[in-house]
């Protein structure tokens, strides 16, 4: 019998340590329970619900009624709404903002960020309307004014004492994508309110979310991305009809994964809207927004990795091939050891980027972090993403053909991953936003300094670990010195290299720091992550740490 997973927190040895470590200790009493209990439905009634979801309760659009009325009515299962009720009311977005019962203390993005690496293992699809509610709240507790705010945000941030109001942020157009500054959707004035016309081409959420934030552009604006602003949409009309409000949705999208989230073509015939904050920084506040929602899609990575490697790891210590377990083969434990410390220290990376988007948020950080942390959510969307396409293949593998059969979660995962590489932007985009971080805040100079300060704070401890890190911070000054005098088509080329350079020192450095007042594990961790990052020979590997070290690291013997 194949071990289940009964609790995707409380198996998580180190994830319960990265809680703990970065929240108060009065916040992680409190949410050591809760996240024990949500572990729980999320490995348990969560998980089975989104199977459903997956292959046989898909959103449909319910274009007309029986009368011929356009009425463009998302269908969505019994399921999926349970979880929407159960997950929002847990507090994933709403105490993120207000006092959590129990302590008369908020929350914070750490707490919230837990929750959708467990919800991510069983539902990555339905994390992206979480995601995009996460984003709507932060857009109307920051910009919106005290009439908009108290319109739309209690019921944002819901946790079952009032209607809840899931969100949605409308960017894309059909002749823009990620060019938003081609976006051609009209706000016209009429009277005191604002009206839109217009169509947006991938609008996730739609028919869910109670008020969605758009980028449409004003009479008279300018062209390109300063002309946009920023508007919140209720869905329905306000008059308790319960109609639309002047929206109509053209047809569903049909994906290829995230199948949970109905993402729609729609079009905006008059809509009522309100203006968020200044007129000329629409697109400003929107990309503050989609920095949130790329934390969100590491979050979902890892979550996804995780449950990637567990599936492929209880399936080896189970399957017999040739009279042995296949977790006894020497190459299947080579490989399960690699995916274990690669989500292990990935984990810590993007946990040490949310505490610090924490501290960005709350004010609490200095300019040199908030540059830090553009520039870290930059290289962890981009590296996590593509890390859970490859934990999905080499969990599929290890599976053989059950691997490629729907009946196993393998399938799900791996088209769900997909699009992580794809939302809130793709590895060019990423590398685009590095360079403009070069140009304007020198983040490299930043980004080497303090890498340099971390390698020489674990000194002498961890000498033999550090030494090619250094090495390669060196080829980091070396390249990003040529890059930023190049021309702009050679700056362009090596821009996703200096990404890639980047965070395998970052996720490198938090390996040895992960080391600091622990135990004999984390060193083998650090061993083996260093050791298959930066050794070139490292195929001719005679000690072959990765077997010697499998039942500490992956059977956690001996730890």
């Amino acid at each position: 019998m194949i071990m289940k997973i009964e609790n995707f927190y409380q198996e998580d040895l180190h994830f319960r340590e990265l809680v703990q470590q970065y929240l108060p200790e009065n916040l992680f009493a409190w949410a050591d329970k809760e996240l024990h209990e949500f572990g729980q439905l999320c490995a348990g009634e969560i998980d089975e619900r989104a199977t459903h979801t997956d292959r046989e309760g898909q959103p449909r659009l319910i274009k007309y009624n029986r009368f011929g009325e356009d009425v463009s009515e998302i269908w969505v299962n019994e399921g999926y709404k349970k979880t929407v009720q159960q997950t929002y009311n847990k507090g994933i977005v709403g105490y993120i903002y207000k006092e959590i019962p129990e302590l008369g203390t908020m929350g914070n993005y750490v707490y919230s960020f837990a929750q959708g690496y467990l919800l991510s293992q069983s539902e990555p699809g339905f994390y992206c309307p979480v995601t995009l509610t996460m984003a709507t709240a932060y857009l109307l507790e920051h910009y919106a004014d005290k009439d908009v705010k108290d319109r739309f945000l209690p019921h944002v941030l819901s946790t079952g004492e009032i209607e809840l109001y899931e969100g949605a942020t409308f960017l894309t157009e059909r002749q823009g994508g990620s060019d938003v500054g081609a976006n051609v959707v009209k706000a016209i004035k009429e009277g005191n309110e604002y009206r839109l016309y217009g169509e947006k081409y991938f609008a996730s959420n739609s028919g869910m979310c109670g008020v969605t934030m758009v980028l449409a552009r004003m009479e008279n604006s300018q062209p390109g991305t300063k002309g946009l602003s920023l508007f919140a949409v209720p869905w329905r009309n306000e008059d308790g009809s319960d109609k639309l409000n002047g929206i109509q949705i053209r047809r569903l999208k049909d994906k290829l994964g995230v199948r949970a989230v109905p993402s729609a073509e729609i079009e905006f015939n008059g809509a009522k809207a309100y203006l968020v904050g200044d007129p000329s920084k629409g697109i400003h506040y929107m990309m503050e927004a989609l920095n949130l929602s790329r934390v969100c899609n590491a979050v979902a990575s890892i979550g996804i990795m995780r449950r990637a490697y567990v599936e492929g790891r209880n399936y080896a210590f189970h399957r017999e091939a040739f009279g042995q377990k296949l977790s006894d083969y020497p190459m299947v434990k080579d490989t399960l050891t690699k995916l274990a410390v690669k989500q292990e220290v990935e984990t810590s990376a993007v946990f040490y980027l949310v505490d610090l988007f924490d501290r960005v948020t709350n004010g609490q950080a200095s300019d040199q972090q908030k540059v830090m942390t553009r520039l870290l959510i930059a290289l962890l969307k981009k590296e996590s993403a593509e890390q859970a396409i490859h934990f999905c293949h080499e969990a599929i593998e290890l599976h053989g053909g059950n691997g490629y059969i729907e009946d196993f979660v393998l399938p799900r995962l791996l088209r769900d991953a997909q699009v992580l590489t794809v939302w809130e932007g793709t590895a060019n985009i990423l590398g685009l936003e590095i360079l403009r971080l070069m140009k304007k805040f020198q983040v490299h100079q930043i980004f080497i300094e303090q890498m340099n300060t971390e390698v020489d704070n674990v000194l002498p401890e961890c000498d033999e670990l550090a030494h090619p890190i250094k090495l390669a911070i060196q080829k980091l000054e070396e390249l990003t010195s040529f890059v930023v005098n190049a021309s702009e088509e050679t700056q362009t080329f090596h821009s996703k290299k200096i990404a890639e350079l980047m965070v395998r020192i970052f996720e490198s450095v938090i390996s040895l720091k992960d080391i600091r007042n622990s135990n004999s594990r984390k060193r083998a961790v650090a061993e083996v992550f260093i050791r298959q990052t930066w050794e070139e020979d490292a195929w001719k590997d005679e000690e072959m740490k990765t077997v010697k070290y499998f039942d500490l690291i992956v059977s956690r013997i001996g730890q």
